[in-house]
């Protein structure tokens, strides 16, 4: 098959489009077979030399949680200290995370050893296996979205204690903490920019032709400027 299907093609760019970084979850468990569906989209993301780096721990203990939590948020307050004014009171006013909301958390971590110490496409640049470990994110973020889940991604944590928490041995690099489970509904944009935090970039803003800060012809830059795919009420998507 060359070329997905219409309906395929709709599901893909849907996942993509409807895809946010949600705070607040429902209490419903999640099925068993739909984890196990999502972590396997995880697992089938692209790895530099096929090396696999990523593991994923499922964190659902509430005290484990809570702990967790807790370092999260003198993190919070701490990194208030970065605003001023206005804008520290509406970082404060954020919800930042979910982890006691979420029936779930899950870590997804690197290892760094595997397959090594040489690994096929890493001599040069040693940080591929970080960068594929997101590529795993990346598939469990939209897989998720697909199976109505939701997905948060709490940054506002130190590694270190993370790995204090879990357990994890020091090869092994903690890369992403993520609260998943059932959402009442995926607001239509982001919520950072709803609440005038940052807005997206416009897509002609970011792409370059041959150089650093070259734009490209005419055509392209025309159609990048124009680039468009939206859902209608029907679940169409425009442009796909």
């Amino acid at each position: 098959m060359r070329q997905f299907s219409s309906e395929w093609r709709r599901g893909l760019y849907e996942a993509i489009l409807r895809r946010r970084d949600m705070r607040t979850f429902r209490p419903d468990r999640i099925p068993a077979e739909t984890l196990a569906r999502i972590l396997l989209a995880a697992h089938r993301a692209g790895s530099v030399g096929f090396m696999q780096p990523w593991n994923f721990i499922i964190v659902q203990e509430v005290e484990l949680r809570r702990k967790i939590q807790a370092h999260v948020e003198s993190e919070r307050l701490r990194a208030a200290d970065k605003f001023q004014g206005e804008r520290r009171d509406k970082y404060l006013g954020f919800k930042l995370e979910g982890i006691l909301d979420a029936p779930i958390n899950i870590c997804v971590t690197c290892d760094r050893t595997r397959f090594g110490p040489a690994v096929l496409g890493r001599n040069t640049v040693p940080d591929t296996d970080m960068y594929s470990t997101c590529c795993a994110i990346q598939n469990l973020w939209l897989a998720a979205r697909a199976e109505g889940i939701g997905v948060g991604w709490v940054s506002i944590l130190e590694p270190a204690r993370l790995r204090e928490f879990l357990r994890i041995p020091d090869h092994v690099a903690p890369l992403a903490y993520l609260c998943a489970g059932f959402v009442d509904n995926f607001p239509d944009e982001p919520m950072l920019q709803t609440a005038g935090w940052l807005n997206r970039l416009p897509l002609s803003e970011v792409v370059f032709s041959e150089y650093w800060g070259e734009r490209p012809d005419s055509t392209l830059f025309e159609s990048l400027t124009n680039a468009t795919f939206t859902i209608d009420s029907s679940h169409n998507v425009e442009g796909a």
